[in-house]
């Protein structure tokens, strides 16, 4: 099965890969497993993979939380 990198991944999305990283270490995106190809691990990331991740992002508001 193809898939793309989590930097083209964060370009379909409209973020930064920065912003996709921070979401998937904080367990708000789920993220496909972590693949060895050459000995260098990455995520390949399908059409359904950003397709939730999609619908994820789009009920994150962007900025600081305020503080109660």
């Amino acid at each position: 099965m193809k898939g793309i990198s989590t930097r083209e991944a964060a370009a379909k999305l409209g973020v930064t890969i920065l912003t996709l990283q921070r979401h998937v270490s904080a367990k708000r995106v789920d993220a496909p497993a972590l693949q060895k190809i050459g000995g260098v691990s990455i995520r390949l990331w399908t059409k359904r993979d950003i397709k939730k991740a999609g619908k994820v992002l789009a009920g994150i508001r962007p900025g600081r939380k305020k503080k109660a």
